[in-house]
Formats: structure tokens, sequence, C-alpha cells
């Protein structure tokens, strides 16, 4: 899924809350020309917009600057969030267009019901919910399928083990558990010991 925004260049010396006052978020973009940024400014009814489609790191979002005549693909790369109001204070994009792969995080999206689940009582451990990848800007998944459905007590799917899209590379160690059923008794021992903590 892509998205379109369109961002202003930032005055210099603007004060970020008085931004935020007068319904603008600031924000930057960075890997446009190298190690160069740029600061800006967004709607905040375009960043309200934006959130609730977007996931950070895995959705290509059509940026243009009209004041400097730039426009490009850009990654949300980081939504910084007021600590007990809410409301988002400060975005981060990252220029994609001159990248030949990117690493991004996706959502792993469980399908299916585990047969050690729904025959035997297990209990199903999910240990990650997301995986980092990585793959070219223009093919990035909008989340993984683990199909969990083989998965018996005693069972564990490893990244390893994990069905990618073409394209896409897994990182991190091979070896890391995604998933796994637990028997009911090893699932009342863990929560013995939790609440033994």
């Amino acid at each position: 899924m892509e998205l379109a925004v369109e961002c202003q260049k930032r005055a210099e010396g603007s004060k970020p809350n008085a931004l935020r006052r007068s319904g603008l978020i600031p924000a930057v973009l960075y890997g446009h020309k190298g190690s160069e940024s740029i600061s800006l400014t967004v709607n905040a009814k375009t960043v309200e917009s934006l959130l609730k489609k977007r996931a950070v790191n895995n959705t290509l979002i059509d940026l243009s600057i009209p004041d400097i005549s730039w426009t490009g693909k850009t990654l949300l790369r980081e939504v910084q969030v007021h600590p007990w109001k809410g409301f988002p204070y400060h975005l981060s994009f990252f220029a994609v267009g001159s990248q030949d792969s990117l690493e991004v995080e996706l959502s792993l999206h469980f399908v299916g019901e585990s047969v050690g689940v729904k025959l035997s009582g297990g209990i199903l451990d999910t240990v990650l919910m997301q995986l980092a990848v990585k793959c070219k800007p223009d093919s990035i998944p909008q989340a993984i399928e683990v199909d969990i459905s083989n998965l018996n007590v005693g069972d564990a799917l490893h990244i390893h083990e994990l069905i990618l899209p073409p394209g896409v590379v897994a990182l991190g160690e091979p070896n890391q558990v995604v998933v796994s059923v637990l028997g009911t008794q090893a699932g009342s021992e863990a929560e013995t010991e939790a609440a033994a903590v």
C-alpha cells in the first residue's frame, strides 16, 4: 500500500511547540542526499490520517515538498508520540529512491488453527509478532503469513522455516523460535513460575 503526503520546509528558528499549536507536526527527511537531512512540517490532520493507514517501517509513502521541488518514495521510519497525551509530535521519513534494498519490520499474521491446540488442548505460544527482513523498496509485503495448522504439541516453527515472498530475506537468528505449541502441563508450569516471580 502506498500513500501520498505533502510537506512544507520548516522555517528556520521555528519552535516545535508553536508549530504544534498551529496544527503542524515537525518532521525530518533523511537519505535523499546522503547524510543530509531536511526539517519539515506536516499538517496535523494529514498525520492523523497517515497514522491510521500506515505501519512504521513497512509502508511506502510518496512524499512531496513543493517548496524545494522534491518528490520521492519514503518510508516512515519513526513516530515520536507524547508520553502521556498520546498524540504524535515528530515524524522521521527516509528516502528510499536510491536504495537497492531496505531493512523493514513486518507483522506476522498467524493463519490456520494448530492441531495441537484444537485436538490436544495445547497452548499456542507466539514468541515473535514482527520480523525484520530485507527486500527491495518496491516489493515490501504488507505482512508475513505464518501457517500454524500443522503444529502439534511440542512443535515449534523457527525463522528459517518461514515461507517468505520472493525477494524477501529474513534477518536475525535463523534458529529463533517464532511460535510453538506447549502442552497444558508445560503451560501451567510456566504460569506457576511467572506467578512465583
